[in-house]
């Protein structure tokens, strides 16, 4: 059985505006109280159906260094450094707290990458969230459970690096600009680490031209 979702009514003066030049990101370190916080991460890890899948960088296939799973409405296709990724159908937990990152970013989403790092050899490489599909501006809610981990986020032009240390049970949200100007990751730590789910809702679009006047 799910757990009851949480009622999370954030402050939308109480966030912390990141010094990031040409961004726009959001950080609220509590938005989940801390009891909920671990049920949705024993949740979210038992029962999302999670996969490793593999890229090819420079003509070799490697393992993605975690676990992700990718849900969404029927027609939320996605594909990012070749990897195609079909949605699995809503969870009651997932489609809940959907509505309730929605609130607080103001914007529809229809879409969901998780990802589960399982120990602190699990990374994300820097990137940005900047695929077509996610139109000029995208507005991201990530949700943060379980331990600490580092994000960095380091400007394309000037090369400023920023680290936000990503509490459990917290929200970041990533709009305007942002993904033009910066790239963001997570290093591997030698540090004995435990696992930390992230969630990053999302809008996928399939028509170019809406995409494009957003």
């Amino acid at each position: 059985m799910q757990p009851s979702l949480f009622e999370p009514q954030p402050d939308q003066s109480a966030f912390v505006q990141l010094p990031l030049q040409d961004a726009d990101v959001r950080y609220y370190p509590n938005w989940i109280e801390r009891e909920k916080a671990n049920d949705y991460f024993n949740s979210l890890s038992n029962t999302l159906v999670w996969r490793q899948d593999t890229i090819k960088l420079y003509g070799k296939e490697h393992l993605i260094p975690r676990l992700q799973a990718w849900y969404g409405d029927h027609d939320a296709h996605y594909a990012y450094s070749g990897v195609p990724l079909t949605p699995l159908e809503w969870t009651p937990l997932l489609a809940e707290l959907k509505q309730h990152c929605e609130r607080a970013a103001g914007q529809v989403f229809n879409s969901v990458l998780a990802n589960w790092y399982r120990h602190g050899q699990d990374s994300m490489g820097m990137h940005s969230d900047d695929e077509p599909q996610l139109g000029r501006q995208p507005s991201i809610a990530s949700v943060s459970l379980g331990a600490e981990r580092q994000l960095i986020f380091k400007h394309k032009r000037t090369k400023q690096r920023v680290p936000v240390l990503l509490e459990h049970g917290s929200l970041l949200i990533m709009s305007g600009q942002t993904q033009h100007y910066w790239q963001h990751g997570i290093n591997k730590t030698a540090k004995p680490i435990d696992g930390r789910i992230n969630l990053t809702f999302r809008r996928i679009y399939h028509d170019n031209s809406a995409a494009h006047l957003r």
